[in-house]
């Protein structure tokens, strides 16, 4: 999710510590997860949602491939069971604009609401309407504070986080041959979503490559220190085997560390899909793999999700979307499973 910065920065502490580990993806309150798969309307009920002349709203934070995928994804939903999309808005990662969306969409009486909530706590009260109207409310990862499942929402849908630390874990150690040093960057700001990636990969690890040692740590809040973080890293450590990378956008800063450097040894794996990285990546340079999330099936998930609670029908708390290694040899499929779209040209040139 290449909104994660921006969204943290706002975030309120949802009380996971940073360091904690998890064997497998929670929600913000602990929840356990349910696969987005086992998401879907009964078929037996697509008719009725069809004469229902129903609505829906998708107020997002930001505008992006990923959003636009989540959105694509939504809308095919909305679509195939004769849902209309009455409004589609982009906050731009300002909570003030976010809800005035709100409350402009909520003129439009959406039955059905998807989101990302930039705030906890101001957006409790900016869904507050919404939430005292009866509307199905969807939330992409965030979560108001104080809102209660089922009564207030219908459901949170996020990546399968665990399995997207680990699969990092599983390419960074396979691109070194089970063998070696590397080093952690992780995020440091109390937010599950980064929280349960970055320990994800210490635990697979730490548990499950014992011939390969962690033997730097650096938290990282701004991603324009991850070239200096980077730096002192090597410095201290000139034999990196690789280095794991919080998501995409200071794996940048760590690879333009590499070049400076002339270190084309160490090995990079991060999280989200980039340009930067993904043509580093197709052109044999130090990064190895990106994991990425079905962002489609999110968008999907959603848009079932809300319908299902629109219909009273128990809806799993907080479901997860599966995590993707994209790599050199199959960035095209990676890149359109996640996102639905080709890949930047100058990814699939190579230059």
């Amino acid at each position: 999710m290449n909104y994660i910065l921006k969204a943290v920065l706002s975030a309120a502490s949802f009380g996971i510590a940073s360091t904690a580990a998890f064997a497998q993806t929670i929600g913000p309150n602990g929840e356990s997860a349910t696969p987005s798969s086992s998401i879907v309307v009964p078929a037996a009920s697509e008719e009725a949602v069809r004469a229902g002349n129903h609505t829906a709203a998708m107020l997002w934070h930001d505008q992006s491939d990923f959003v636009n995928a989540v959105t694509a994804g939504a809308t095919d939903e909305f679509t195939r069971l004769g849902i209309e999309v009455v409004a589609t808005t982009n906050a731009a990662f300002d909570a003030a604009k976010q809800r005035s969306d709100i409350e402009t969409a909520m003129t439009k009486g959406p039955d059905i609401i998807l989101s990302l909530p930039l705030d906890p706590v101001t957006s409790a009260a900016a869904f507050e309407e919404a939430k005292q109207a009866g509307v199905s409310l969807v939330f992409l990862s965030n979560l108001p504070a104080g809102y209660v499942h089922p009564d207030h929402y219908a459901a949170i849908v996020t990546d399968d986080l665990f399995q997207m630390g680990k699969q990092a874990a599983d390419a960074l150690a396979a691109a070194m041959s089970n063998s070696g040093s590397v080093g952690w960057i992780f995020h440091d700001a109390n937010y599950y979503v980064t929280n349960q990636r970055d320990n994800a990969f210490k635990t697979t690890i730490e548990n499950d490559y014992p011939n390969i040692s962690i033997v730097a740590e650096q938290g990282i809040s701004d991603p324009a220190r991850a070239e200096e973080i980077a730096n002192a890293m090597l410095l201290k450590n000139p034999d990196l085997g690789g280095i794991y990378v919080t998501w995409a956008g200071p794996a940048e800063g760590v690879l333009a560390a590499l070049r400076a450097n002339g270190n084309t040894s160490t090995k990079i794996v991060t999280l989200d899909l980039s340009e930067p990285i993904a043509l580093d990546m197709v052109r044999g340079g130090n990064v190895i793999a990106i994991i990425a999330d079905e962002a489609y099936e999110l968008g999907r998930a959603m848009a079932a999700a809300g319908v299902l609670g629109l219909l009273g029908e128990k809806v799993p708390p907080f479901a997860v979307a599966p995590a993707i290694t994209v790599t050199a040899g199959n960035v095209a499929e990676g890149w359109m499973q996640s996102l639905r779209i080709a890949p930047p040209a100058s990814v699939m040139a190579g230059n």
